[in-house]
């Protein structure tokens, strides 16, 4: 049984996303508003939240950004019937693995479930666990999930890690979009595209320390993940 926490302020409809979600093996806790979806969130494990965006007490961004600090692994998606570009584009900031538009079929909202749970099992089995590899100044420990420079140590996630390590080991070819997607993401979608940019941008930060190393966008092609000779 795969166990959701959604957290939605309209009673009626999410009752009947409950009962479609348990004919699909969901053990689905329910929270009327933000502030007892965290409080559940607290008590429990949960495979994966779906979190509407407008609520009362605690709003869905919000709850996503207090729950990341407690687990910044579970996926999380976003439902709502407000379709502004800026929103969007919050969610995918805040790390959201799906944003979904009201009104939407039940079907596809387990679709998109499964296929969001899917590509965390498969990121989970990406990373190698015992290794440490040095990428130019930085030692990527693999096991802990970190980047480490001189002193300072930046923990990644798990889809963090995974886009790091797949980097490295195509190091200095040019990487079709839709290839790093569909090894990272599952998928090459709009939504993971602009997902894979929020990601990106991370890691340009991360390797900010060292000249050596340069993640290049070519424009309608791909990127390419440069490690001069100094650090290989």
């Amino acid at each position: 049984m795969k166990k959701i926490l959604l957290a939605e302020d309209d009673a009626d409809f999410a009752c009947v996303l409950k009962q479609y979600l348990e004919i699909y093996d969901y053990t689905v806790f329910c929270a009327e508003d933000g502030e007892q979806a965290l409080k559940l969130f607290q008590k429990e494990t949960f495979n994966i939240c779906v979190f509407d965006v407008m609520m009362p007490k605690i709003d869905g961004f919000t709850l996503a950004e207090k729950i990341i600090k407690i687990n910044p692994e579970i996926p999380f998606v976003f439902l709502t019937a407000r379709q502004l570009k800026e929103d969007k584009i919050k969610g995918l900031k805040l790390g959201a693995d799906d944003y979904i538009i009201k009104p939407f079929e039940a079907d596809e909202l387990v679709l998109r479930l499964n296929n969001i749970l899917k590509r965390s099992e498969k990121s989970t089995t990406t990373i190698s666990v015992s290794d440490e590899i040095v990428i130019g100044k930085y030692i990527f420990d693999t096991k802990r999930l970190e980047l480490k420079f001189e002193n300072k140590v930046q923990q990644l996630t798990e889809k963090e890690a995974s886009l790091v390590l797949f980097f490295y080991q195509n190091k200095n070819q040019l990487l079709k979009r839709e290839e790093i997607l569909n090894a990272i993401w599952g998928n090459d979608d709009f939504f993971s595209g602009r997902s894979m940019d929020v990601f990106i941008s991370r890691l340009r930060k991360y390797f900010s320390a060292d000249n050596s190393i340069k993640i290049e966008s070519i424009r309608n092609v791909g990127l390419e993940f440069k490690l001069s000779s100094l650090g290989t």
